[in-house]
């Protein structure tokens, strides 16, 4: 095998730099890093051997993907997922569904901005979002995490990213691999180097047959959850696990109640007399082979035939008397009462929707969807917004991280310049939650109308100082901005003449 530092697979690089340390000072910890990586300490062995890093966690990681996988299709779970799906990615015929909003960002030319843009809608369109991005959003939401190879030309990197390929998550898994050494003076074990790689199984859990993947060479995404010792990402249906098995087994009793309790049944008390116990039996089978025979007419073939198939479910008692009590007697044990009542099923798919973040008018669909006033709309409906703007921050991930390796592979930016400008890139979606759009129009409105009842006041008992800050609520930076706007308008000439006061606008209209 190569020397590690000249090792070619499917990287950017031809030769790896060796990692400093992340902290940069003398630590016997490692770095916390919350992407559910798992550590092994490093050896003089092929990476080949470092399948099972951490004793069978990669095939437990399999195992809850897959957990996750089968809850996603039960019918409540799939139609909470299709909710939050369809609220946090929005279809547009006009307009691509998800855009880069560079206006935060300062210090950056316009020639620059408009090439990462550019390069924003070729990532887009290698990810084929516009067709396939409902189905990522949901498989990242599901699975807890998500893969892509990123794959390059390694003879011509300023080329960029080729081909951006999805990677099932239950076959790939992030390994950090800590170097250690001595302090010569206090004997204790330091982190040197931290080298962080991937592992992909053909076969999840297997101990042989892993490809090592480089870390630029991978896009990864998590839902940015963790296990409680904080060693394995978790999906936001982790906690959904515990009312879905809850909900099944309601169901599932429920049915087994019904179609055990439902029909009438016969009870045959049969008189044996004093006939013995062999004899007994025997005519009590007599009796209840001739009660059984049933004929049915066959409707294709014109024939008579004798059916014996009952459901065991609906089989009649059969009970001996004795001779001297009553004589053969056929009585009838009613079914079940209260059948209709499915209250606990009720409560236990509620149950589910709040762990899913789901308001619960969504479960009841004789509620009606309506346009309102803000003021109408439900508490829930607010929070469930604010979950989704949640899940779309951490979904955005997917595209920076792309886009920044493009970026710096193209030699259109450096590392350096992306750390000071990411905090200030905002990934856009289109919204088709009307709950903002009611909500600023109603602010604004009533902003307004307190404003008009206001301007005989102005300059007696209030200054326009005051309405800017405490009624309009605006920044010093929004009041110069509109100052300006305002006297720009006028010079063009978009303000009339009538539309201005004696004096530009400083005081209120007598």
């Amino acid at each position: 095998m190569a020397d590690e530092k000249s090792i070619k697979l499917f990287g950017f690089e031809i030769k790896r730099a060796k990692t400093e340390n992340p902290d940069k000072t003398p630590s016997i910890v490692p770095a916390r890093d919350d992407d559910g990586a798992g550590y092994v300490t490093a050896g003089n062995m092929y990476y080949g051997q470092y399948l099972n890093i951490d004793g069978d966690e990669t095939k437990d990681n399999h195992q809850l993907i897959m957990q996750y996988r089968g809850v996603a299709y039960q019918p409540e779970v799939d139609m909470a997922i299709e909710d939050i799906t369809g609220e946090a990615i929005s279809t547009s015929e006009l307009k691509q569904n998800i855009d880069i909003n560079l206006d935060n960002v300062e210090g950056v030319s316009e020639s620059i901005k408009k090439q990462i843009k550019a390069e924003f809608d070729i990532v887009y369109n290698m990810l084929d979002f516009s067709e396939y991005g409902h189905d990522i959003f949901r498989r990242w939401y599901v699975d807890g995490r998500l893969y892509h190879h990123l794959v390059v030309n390694e003879s011509n990197l300023k080329a960029g990213i080729q081909e951006i390929r999805p990677i099932d998550a239950s076959k790939i898994r992030k390994v950090k691999q800590i170097k250690k050494k001595k302090d010569p003076k206090t004997g204790v074990e330091l982190i040197e180097n931290i080298d962080e790689y991937y592992i992909y199984q053909e076969k999840p859990g297997a101990r042989t047959g892993g490809i090592k993947l480089t870390d630029d060479s991978v896009s990864y995404v998590t839902s940015g959850l963790l296990s409680e010792d904080r060693k394995k990402i978790i999906s936001y249906l982790h906690k959904a696990l515990k009312p879905i098995n809850q909900l099944r087994m309601m169901e599932d009793s429920l049915v087994i109640y019904r179609l055990a309790r439902a029909p009438e049944r016969r009870i045959f008390y049969i008189d044996v007399g004093n006939l013995p116990k062999g004899k007994a039996e025997e005519y009590m089978k007599n009796i209840m082979s001739r009660y059984r025979n049933k004929l049915v007419y066959d409707a294709q073939t014109g024939e008579i035939r004798d059916d014996r198939k009952h459901m065991s479910m609906l089989e009649d008692f059969w009970l001996p008397r004795r001779e001297g009590g009553r004589g053969t007697e056929i009585t009838t044990l009613p079914g079940g009462d209260n059948l209709g009542q499915i209250d606990d099923i009720i409560y236990f798919q509620k149950k589910l929707y709040r762990a899913l973040n789901v308001p619960i008018s969504r479960l009841e669909q004789e509620n009606n969807f309506s346009l309102g006033r803000s003021t109408e709309i439900s508490r829930d409906e607010l929070k469930f917004q604010k979950f989704i703007d949640k899940l779309r921050r951490r979904f955005s991930h997917l595209f920076l991280g792309i886009l920044k390796k493009q970026l710096v592979l193209k030699g259109l930016i450096t590392e350096e310049d992306w750390d000071d400008w990411k905090q200030d890139i905002v990934i856009d979606y289109v919204r088709d939650n009307h709950f903002t759009e009611l909500r600023d129009a109603e602010m604004l409105r009533e902003k307004v109308t307190m404003l008009d009842q206001m301007q005989n006041y102005v300059g007696e008992f209030f200054s326009k100082e005051f309405i800017y800050k405490k009624v309009l609520m605006l920044t010093d930076e929004e009041v110069d901005d509109i100052k300006k706007q305002i006297e720009d308008e006028k010079k063009s000439g978009d303000i009339a003449p009538d539309d201005e006061t004696s004096d530009g606008g400083n005081t209120p209209a007598q």
